[in-house]
């Protein structure tokens, strides 16, 4: 279910809003299908309303193939950005479908296989961006690995680990490093961190690591960059139904139930976020997480 929009809509109750858990059983390999989940994610397709806020700018979005991403991707567009996304070799099918979106919203959509763990990938994105866009106005930090580990410290791996850091992490560092020499004054560099950030699961403990990082990057790059102009700020989303979740979890039918609105984000609910960053309109908020968790109270 949609929110309804328009002058004389009735405001919409945010817990019945969308799907409640639980959910049908839906286990999925890495990196997961959006198609293949139930109920789908929305991701702002039917109702999502653009008001120029982002016109003409030019967008680098990491993991825009799907979830969060695809969400940014489509709100961008729709605002009147220009977006360049990433996303893994195997989630071309996945990328097809968001350039469609932002492409139907009248905006250049350029999708590129890119694997962030490497940092010459990081900087032929770049080089890539700014060849397709001429500059990169917006930086969204968005793409993630994560993978649930319930047996403790011991059942994480060495390879899980470094594959958690170099995405989460390294890929994060190289791609804002490459991207500022080609951002001007105004410019901003949003990350997605998380709810794990604050109240790590055990579960997920190298991921919930990164997301913490993750939060002091965009506290102190957010005070080397003032002078230069350049905003940094992160969201930290609780629970968000994506591709991700059943393909990383050994049980997604009870997810988000946590949270006190007792169900988990759509995507279409943490786009606005990102698109207020964005904006001129936040121009007096930098260093700041913006936390979007349904309820659940965070420092």
């Amino acid at each position: 279910m949609n929110a309804p929009d328009g002058p004389g809509a009735p405001l919409p109750d945010p817990v019945g809003l969308h799907p409640r858990p639980p959910f049908p059983d839906q286990d999925q390999d890495h990196p997961g299908s959006t198609e293949a989940m139930d109920p789908r994610p929305d991701h702002g397709e039917a109702d999502y309303r653009g008001h120029d806020a982002l016109l003409g700018r030019k967008a680098l979005v990491t993991g825009g193939d799907s979830g969060i991403g695809r969400a940014v991707c489509l709100a961008f567009a729709r605002e009147g950005a220009d977006v360049v996304f990433t996303h893994l070799p195997e989630e071309a099918g996945e990328a097809g479908e968001t350039a469609r979106l932002v492409r139907e919203a009248g905006r250049t959509a350029v999708p590129v296989a890119c694997d962030i763990r490497y940092e010459e990938q990081c900087s032929d994105l770049v080089e890539r961006a700014v060849a397709e866009l001429g500059r990169v106005d917006l930086l969204v930090n968005n793409a993630a690995y994560q993978m649930s580990q319930p047996d403790g410290i011991e059942a994480i791996t060495t390879e899980q680990f470094d594959r958690v850091m170099k995405t989460n992490l390294y890929g994060m560092f190289w791609l804002t490093r490459a991207a500022l020499a080609h951002m001007p004054r105004g410019g901003s560099v949003i990350n997605t961190t998380s709810v794990q950030g604050y109240q790590p699961s055990p579960h997920l403990l190298d991921y919930a690591m990164t997301k913490s990082a993750i939060i002091s990057f965009t506290h102190g790059l957010a005070q080397m960059l003032t002078e230069r102009g350049i905003r940094v700020n992160a969201v930290a989303p609780g629970p968000v139904w994506t591709p991700l979740i059943p393909a990383t979890m050994p049980d997604a039918t009870r997810f988000g139930e946590q949270s006190p609105l007792g169900r988990p984000a759509q995507p279409a609910e943490m786009a606005p976020v990102y698109v207020f960053l964005a904006s001129a309109r936040a121009s007096y908020i930098t260093g700041e997480i913006v936390n979007a968790t349904g309820g659940t109270p965070l420092p």
